[in-house]
Protein backbone atom coordinates (compact mmCIF):
# COMPACT_ATOMS: atom_id res chain seq x y z
CA UNK A 1 0.00 0.00 0.00
CA UNK A 2 1.62 3.21 -1.20
CA UNK A 3 1.16 6.04 1.76
CA UNK A 4 -0.70 9.30 0.75
CA UNK A 5 1.45 12.36 1.05
CA UNK A 6 -0.79 14.45 1.78
CA UNK A 7 -1.90 12.26 4.64
CA UNK A 8 1.42 12.25 5.98
CA UNK A 9 2.80 15.50 6.46
CA UNK A 10 1.76 16.70 9.95
CA UNK A 11 0.06 19.61 10.80
CA UNK A 12 2.65 22.27 12.13
CA UNK A 13 -0.72 24.56 13.93
CA UNK A 14 1.38 27.32 12.86
CA UNK A 15 4.62 25.85 14.86
CA UNK A 16 7.84 26.13 13.79
CA UNK A 17 9.82 23.03 12.19
CA UNK A 18 12.02 23.49 15.29
CA UNK A 19 9.32 23.54 17.41
CA UNK A 20 7.90 20.21 16.37
CA UNK A 21 10.96 18.69 16.99
CA UNK A 22 11.60 19.81 20.62
CA UNK A 23 8.11 18.96 21.34
CA UNK A 24 6.85 15.69 19.84
CA UNK A 25 10.10 14.17 18.62
CA UNK A 26 12.14 14.75 21.71
CA UNK A 27 9.66 15.61 23.91
CA UNK A 28 11.82 18.36 26.13
CA UNK A 29 10.38 18.74 29.64
CA UNK A 30 10.90 21.89 32.33
CA UNK A 31 14.27 22.00 33.62
CA UNK A 32 16.05 19.44 31.50
CA UNK A 33 19.76 19.79 30.31
CA UNK A 34 19.89 20.24 26.74
CA UNK A 35 23.08 20.48 24.37
CA UNK A 36 23.59 21.46 21.25
CA UNK A 37 26.96 21.65 19.10
CA UNK A 38 26.85 22.85 15.75
CA UNK A 39 29.08 24.49 13.00
CA UNK A 40 28.96 28.01 11.81
CA UNK A 41 27.00 26.85 8.89
CA UNK A 42 24.34 25.17 10.58
CA UNK A 43 23.90 27.86 13.24
CA UNK A 44 20.67 29.00 11.85
CA UNK A 45 18.83 25.68 12.62
CA UNK A 46 20.88 25.18 15.85
CA UNK A 47 19.95 28.62 17.21
CA UNK A 48 16.45 27.78 16.57
CA UNK A 49 17.07 24.71 18.30
CA UNK A 50 18.12 26.22 21.19
CA UNK A 51 15.13 28.51 21.07
CA UNK A 52 12.43 26.50 21.47
CA UNK A 53 14.35 24.51 23.91
CA UNK A 54 14.42 27.00 26.04
CA UNK A 55 10.47 27.75 25.46
CA UNK A 56 9.85 24.50 27.11
CA UNK A 57 11.91 25.54 30.36
CA UNK A 58 15.13 24.08 29.60
CA UNK A 59 18.53 24.43 30.55
CA UNK A 60 19.82 25.26 27.43
CA UNK A 61 23.82 25.15 25.52
CA UNK A 62 24.85 26.08 22.25
CA UNK A 63 28.14 25.09 20.90
CA UNK A 64 30.61 25.76 17.80
CA UNK A 65 32.86 24.15 16.37
CA UNK A 66 34.56 23.96 12.83
CA UNK A 67 33.33 22.05 9.84
CA UNK A 68 34.68 17.99 10.69
CA UNK A 69 35.27 15.29 8.14
CA UNK A 70 34.66 11.39 8.76
CA UNK A 71 38.49 11.24 9.34
CA UNK A 72 38.82 14.78 11.64
CA UNK A 73 38.56 14.39 15.89
CA UNK A 74 35.85 16.57 17.31
CA UNK A 75 37.26 19.26 19.68
CA UNK A 76 38.50 18.24 22.99
CA UNK A 77 36.05 21.03 24.07
CA UNK A 78 33.01 19.27 22.65
CA UNK A 79 33.53 15.65 23.63
CA UNK A 80 33.97 16.93 27.27
CA UNK A 81 31.02 18.47 27.28
CA UNK A 82 29.20 15.70 25.86
CA UNK A 83 30.45 13.47 29.00
CA UNK A 84 28.39 15.76 31.72
CA UNK A 85 25.90 13.54 30.44
CA UNK A 86 23.07 15.79 28.98
CA UNK A 87 19.26 14.85 29.14
CA UNK A 88 19.21 15.69 25.70
CA UNK A 89 22.16 16.14 22.80
CA UNK A 90 21.41 17.31 19.28
CA UNK A 91 24.83 17.19 17.23
CA UNK A 92 23.95 20.03 14.82
CA UNK A 93 26.55 18.92 11.70
CA UNK A 94 27.19 20.25 8.43
CA UNK A 95 29.17 17.08 7.85
CA UNK A 96 30.34 14.88 10.97
CA UNK A 97 30.58 15.45 14.87
CA UNK A 98 34.24 14.44 14.56
CA UNK A 99 35.44 11.19 16.30
CA UNK A 100 36.60 10.74 20.24
CA UNK A 101 40.23 10.09 19.88
CA UNK A 102 40.13 8.74 23.50
CA UNK A 103 37.41 5.84 22.55
CA UNK A 104 39.40 4.79 19.70
CA UNK A 105 42.76 4.28 21.58
CA UNK A 106 40.79 2.96 24.70
CA UNK A 107 37.06 2.19 24.44
CA UNK A 108 34.64 2.93 26.79
CA UNK A 109 33.14 -0.46 28.29
CA UNK A 110 29.85 -1.08 30.25
CA UNK A 111 29.10 -3.59 32.98
CA UNK A 112 28.06 -6.27 30.32
CA UNK A 113 31.14 -5.51 28.54
CA UNK A 114 30.00 -3.76 25.47
CA UNK A 115 32.72 -1.28 23.79
CA UNK A 116 32.12 2.13 22.35
CA UNK A 117 34.56 4.02 20.87
CA UNK A 118 32.62 7.83 21.12
CA UNK A 119 31.66 9.28 23.98
CA UNK A 120 28.15 10.17 22.08
CA UNK A 121 27.32 5.88 21.67
CA UNK A 122 28.55 5.28 24.97
CA UNK A 123 26.02 7.19 26.72
CA UNK A 124 22.97 6.87 24.48
CA UNK A 125 23.27 3.21 23.45
CA UNK A 126 25.63 1.81 26.43
CA UNK A 127 24.29 3.45 29.76
CA UNK A 128 21.18 4.81 28.43
CA UNK A 129 21.37 8.16 29.73
CA UNK A 130 21.05 10.33 27.18
CA UNK A 131 18.86 10.82 24.31
CA UNK A 132 19.79 12.49 20.93
CA UNK A 133 19.44 13.72 17.23
CA UNK A 134 21.87 14.06 15.33
CA UNK A 135 21.86 15.67 11.61
CA UNK A 136 25.09 15.61 9.59
CA UNK A 137 24.16 17.99 6.53
CA UNK A 138 21.14 19.18 7.53
CA UNK A 139 20.04 22.48 5.65
CA UNK A 140 17.41 25.40 6.28
CA UNK A 141 15.61 24.02 3.65
CA UNK A 142 15.62 20.04 4.47
CA UNK A 143 14.58 20.77 8.11
CA UNK A 144 11.68 23.18 7.16
CA UNK A 145 10.44 20.13 4.18
CA UNK A 146 10.95 16.80 6.14
CA UNK A 147 11.07 17.87 10.23
CA UNK A 148 7.25 18.63 10.41
CA UNK A 149 5.55 15.14 9.42
CA UNK A 150 3.08 12.74 11.53
CA UNK A 151 5.52 10.93 13.25
CA UNK A 152 2.90 8.72 14.83
CA UNK A 153 2.10 7.62 11.00
CA UNK A 154 5.98 7.08 10.46
CA UNK A 155 6.43 4.85 13.60
CA UNK A 156 3.39 2.61 12.45
CA UNK A 157 4.82 1.69 9.16
CA UNK A 158 8.13 1.14 11.34
CA UNK A 159 5.82 -1.00 13.56
CA UNK A 160 4.65 -2.81 10.56
CA UNK A 161 7.61 -3.53 8.98
CA UNK A 162 9.43 -4.36 12.18
CA UNK A 163 6.65 -7.56 11.93
CA UNK A 164 8.05 -8.67 8.51
CA UNK A 165 11.44 -8.83 9.83
CA UNK A 166 10.93 -11.05 12.69
CA UNK A 167 12.64 -14.18 12.33
CA UNK A 168 13.82 -13.73 8.51
CA UNK A 169 17.09 -14.72 8.39
CA UNK A 170 18.28 -13.17 4.87
CA UNK A 171 16.97 -10.27 2.27
CA UNK A 172 17.80 -10.53 -1.41
CA UNK A 173 17.32 -6.93 -2.86
CA UNK A 174 17.50 -6.47 -6.47
CA UNK A 175 16.96 -3.26 -8.79
CA UNK A 176 16.98 -2.32 -12.29
CA UNK A 177 19.67 -0.63 -12.26
CA UNK A 178 21.31 -3.73 -11.67
CA UNK A 179 21.72 -4.73 -7.77
CA UNK A 180 21.64 -8.18 -6.88
CA UNK A 181 22.75 -8.89 -3.68
CA UNK A 182 21.72 -11.55 -0.68
CA UNK A 183 22.34 -9.76 2.69
CA UNK A 184 21.85 -12.37 5.86
CA UNK A 185 20.20 -11.42 8.84
CA UNK A 186 19.81 -14.70 10.80
CA UNK A 187 20.12 -13.14 14.59
CA UNK A 188 19.83 -9.25 13.67
CA UNK A 189 17.61 -6.86 15.02
CA UNK A 190 15.87 -4.22 12.82
CA UNK A 191 16.13 -0.52 13.99
CA UNK A 192 13.97 2.33 13.61
CA UNK A 193 14.94 6.11 12.60
CA UNK A 194 11.13 6.90 13.26
CA UNK A 195 11.13 10.43 15.34
CA UNK A 196 10.34 8.68 18.44
CA UNK A 197 13.65 10.31 20.61
CA UNK A 198 11.62 10.69 24.01
CA UNK A 199 12.92 8.11 26.09
CA UNK A 200 16.71 7.78 27.51
CA UNK A 201 19.42 5.60 25.28
CA UNK A 202 16.72 6.67 22.24
CA UNK A 203 18.11 8.69 19.22
CA UNK A 204 18.24 8.95 15.69
CA UNK A 205 18.02 11.79 12.50
CA UNK A 206 15.97 14.56 11.63
CA UNK A 207 14.94 14.52 8.95
CA UNK A 208 13.66 11.07 10.44
CA UNK A 209 12.17 7.66 8.49
CA UNK A 210 14.01 4.60 7.88
CA UNK A 211 13.91 1.40 8.97
CA UNK A 212 17.87 -0.35 8.96
CA UNK A 213 19.74 -3.50 9.93
CA UNK A 214 23.33 -4.29 10.25
CA UNK A 215 23.75 -7.58 8.05
CA UNK A 216 26.00 -10.75 9.64
CA UNK A 217 29.66 -9.74 9.06
CA UNK A 218 31.52 -12.10 6.99
CA UNK A 219 33.79 -14.88 8.43
CA UNK A 220 31.11 -14.84 12.14
CA UNK A 221 29.74 -16.98 13.75
CA UNK A 222 25.94 -16.88 12.53
CA UNK A 223 23.20 -16.95 16.04
CA UNK A 224 19.81 -16.65 16.30
CA UNK A 225 17.75 -14.62 18.43
CA UNK A 226 18.90 -16.18 21.81
CA UNK A 227 22.46 -16.00 21.11
CA UNK A 228 22.69 -19.49 20.20
CA UNK A 229 25.58 -20.43 17.38
CA UNK A 230 23.48 -21.91 14.68
CA UNK A 231 26.36 -21.78 11.88
CA UNK A 232 30.22 -21.41 12.07
CA UNK A 233 31.85 -18.51 9.91
CA UNK A 234 28.54 -16.89 8.01
CA UNK A 235 30.15 -15.70 4.90
CA UNK A 236 28.30 -12.58 4.69
CA UNK A 237 27.15 -10.33 1.94
CA UNK A 238 27.01 -11.62 -1.74
CA UNK A 239 26.46 -10.47 -4.85
CA UNK A 240 26.37 -6.73 -6.48
CA UNK A 241 25.19 -3.53 -5.47
CA UNK A 242 24.62 -0.73 -7.61
CA UNK A 243 24.40 2.59 -6.08
CA UNK A 244 22.66 4.95 -8.87
CA UNK A 245 21.01 7.80 -6.72
CA UNK A 246 23.91 9.41 -4.32
CA UNK A 247 27.04 8.15 -2.30
CA UNK A 248 29.43 9.67 0.78
CA UNK A 249 32.17 10.38 0.26
CA UNK A 250 35.46 10.87 3.00
CA UNK A 251 34.96 14.63 2.20
CA UNK A 252 31.04 14.86 1.55
CA UNK A 253 27.82 13.87 -0.53
CA UNK A 254 26.76 14.52 -3.93
CA UNK A 255 24.52 12.95 -6.54
CA UNK A 256 26.11 10.60 -8.58
CA UNK A 257 26.23 11.48 -12.36
CA UNK A 258 27.60 7.50 -13.02
CA UNK A 259 26.46 4.32 -11.44
CA UNK A 260 29.01 3.09 -9.17
CA UNK A 261 28.92 -1.13 -8.98
CA UNK A 262 30.27 -2.61 -6.10
CA UNK A 263 31.03 -6.69 -6.24
CA UNK A 264 30.29 -8.24 -2.72
CA UNK A 265 31.86 -11.61 -2.15
CA UNK A 266 32.27 -12.85 1.70
CA UNK A 267 30.37 -9.52 2.95
CA UNK A 268 33.05 -7.42 1.67
CA UNK A 269 33.28 -5.14 -1.24
CA UNK A 270 36.04 -6.40 -3.21
CA UNK A 271 35.69 -4.69 -6.46
CA UNK A 272 34.69 -1.45 -7.14
CA UNK A 273 33.78 0.32 -10.98
CA UNK A 274 32.17 3.18 -12.75
CA UNK A 275 33.66 6.49 -13.52
CA UNK A 276 35.12 9.16 -11.53
CA UNK A 277 32.59 9.19 -8.98
CA UNK A 278 33.71 4.62 -8.51
CA UNK A 279 37.36 6.16 -8.31
CA UNK A 280 36.39 8.65 -5.45
CA UNK A 281 35.18 5.76 -3.32
CA UNK A 282 37.79 3.96 -3.66
CA UNK A 283 39.91 6.56 -2.75
CA UNK A 284 37.96 7.17 0.63
CA UNK A 285 37.71 3.11 1.35
CA UNK A 286 41.74 3.21 0.68
CA UNK A 287 42.55 6.27 2.63
CA UNK A 288 40.39 4.64 5.82
CA UNK A 289 42.35 1.45 5.09
CA UNK A 290 45.96 3.17 4.99
CA UNK A 291 44.58 5.15 8.42
CA UNK A 292 43.65 2.23 10.21
CA UNK A 293 46.66 0.78 10.07
CA UNK A 294 48.92 4.31 10.90
CA UNK A 295 46.73 4.82 14.09
CA UNK A 296 47.64 1.81 15.68
CA UNK A 297 51.35 2.98 15.44
CA UNK A 298 50.46 5.49 16.52
CA UNK A 299 48.98 4.64 19.84
CA UNK A 300 45.72 6.17 18.37
CA UNK A 301 43.78 2.93 18.02
CA UNK A 302 44.44 -0.38 20.34
CA UNK A 303 46.72 -3.16 19.77
CA UNK A 304 45.51 -5.17 17.03
CA UNK A 305 42.58 -3.16 15.94
CA UNK A 306 44.68 -1.75 12.73
CA UNK A 307 44.14 -4.63 10.75
CA UNK A 308 40.41 -5.08 12.03
CA UNK A 309 39.54 -1.53 10.43
CA UNK A 310 41.13 -1.80 7.51
CA UNK A 311 39.20 -5.56 6.83
CA UNK A 312 36.30 -3.20 8.07
CA UNK A 313 36.80 -0.35 5.77
CA UNK A 314 35.18 -2.51 2.96
CA UNK A 315 32.43 -4.62 4.94
CA UNK A 316 28.47 -4.08 4.41
CA UNK A 317 27.64 -2.18 7.34
CA UNK A 318 24.19 -1.89 6.70
CA UNK A 319 20.65 -2.21 4.52
CA UNK A 320 17.98 0.39 4.90
CA UNK A 321 14.91 1.75 3.62
CA UNK A 322 13.82 5.06 3.07
CA UNK A 323 10.25 6.20 4.99
CA UNK A 324 9.47 9.48 4.49
CA UNK A 325 7.72 10.81 1.49
CA UNK A 326 8.94 14.60 2.24
CA UNK A 327 12.28 13.45 1.45
CA UNK A 328 14.02 13.38 -1.71
CA UNK A 329 16.91 12.63 -3.73
CA UNK A 330 19.20 15.62 -3.62
CA UNK A 331 23.21 14.41 -3.28
CA UNK A 332 22.75 15.02 1.01
CA UNK A 333 22.55 11.78 2.47
CA UNK A 334 21.08 12.70 5.79
CA UNK A 335 17.57 13.18 3.50
CA UNK A 336 18.60 11.20 0.36
CA UNK A 337 18.42 7.50 2.82
CA UNK A 338 14.83 8.38 4.11
CA UNK A 339 13.26 8.97 0.14
CA UNK A 340 10.58 6.54 -0.05
CA UNK A 341 11.43 4.45 -3.18
CA UNK A 342 14.79 3.83 -2.37
CA UNK A 343 17.09 1.67 -0.27
CA UNK A 344 20.50 2.54 0.91
CA UNK A 345 23.80 0.68 1.80
CA UNK A 346 26.98 1.39 3.86
CA UNK A 347 30.10 0.68 3.46
CA UNK A 348 32.05 0.33 6.77
CA UNK A 349 30.76 0.60 10.49
CA UNK A 350 27.91 -1.35 11.24
CA UNK A 351 25.48 -0.46 14.23
CA UNK A 352 25.85 -4.25 15.99
CA UNK A 353 29.00 -2.94 17.35
CA UNK A 354 31.03 -5.80 15.82
CA UNK A 355 32.86 -4.44 12.63
CA UNK A 356 34.39 -1.22 13.81
CA UNK A 357 35.93 0.95 10.92
CA UNK A 358 36.88 4.68 10.57
CA UNK A 359 33.99 5.23 7.96
CA UNK A 360 30.19 4.38 7.05
CA UNK A 361 29.65 5.50 3.76
CA UNK A 362 26.10 5.68 2.42
CA UNK A 363 24.84 4.86 -0.86
CA UNK A 364 21.38 5.05 -2.53
CA UNK A 365 19.87 2.28 -4.79
CA UNK A 366 16.55 3.37 -6.20
CA UNK A 367 13.31 1.90 -7.20
CA UNK A 368 14.27 -1.82 -5.40
CA UNK A 369 12.39 -4.81 -4.70
CA UNK A 370 13.60 -6.32 -1.25
CA UNK A 371 12.54 -9.81 -0.53
CA UNK A 372 12.68 -11.06 3.12
CA UNK A 373 13.15 -15.40 3.20
CA UNK A 374 12.15 -16.72 6.40
CA UNK A 375 14.04 -20.03 8.26
CA UNK A 376 10.96 -22.34 6.99
CA UNK A 377 11.68 -21.02 3.08
CA UNK A 378 8.47 -18.82 2.92
CA UNK A 379 9.42 -15.01 1.42
CA UNK A 380 7.65 -11.91 1.55
CA UNK A 381 8.27 -9.03 -0.44
CA UNK A 382 8.02 -5.68 1.38
CA UNK A 383 8.77 -3.31 -1.24
CA UNK A 384 8.10 -4.18 -4.97
CA UNK A 385 10.02 -1.81 -7.30
CA UNK A 386 10.19 0.53 -4.79
CA UNK A 387 6.84 0.94 -3.63
CA UNK A 388 6.22 -0.16 -0.26
CA UNK A 389 3.72 -3.72 0.20
CA UNK A 390 2.35 -3.06 3.69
Amino acid sequence: MELKLDNFLGKKNNRSSAQVVIQDVVKIKKGERVLIVANPATSEIAQDLFSAACEEGAQSTLIFQSDKTSFDNANPEVLSAIATQPNVFFSISNIKLGKDPQGNAKPYKTENGEEFTHIFDYLVEGKKVMRAVWTPGITPDMMERTAAIDYKELQERCRKLNEFFKDSVSVRVTSPGGTDVIVPINGRNLLFDDGDFSKPGTGGNIPAGEVFISPVVGGSNLKDSNGTIIEQQCDGCEGTIVFDGSMTFSDGDSILETPITCKVHAGYVTEISGGSEAKRLLKTITEAENRSIAYEKEGKLGEGQGCIYKKNARNIGELGIGLNPAAKITGNMLEDEKAFHTCHFAIGENYDNDAPSLIHLDGIVKEPTIILTYSNGSTKTILQDGALQI
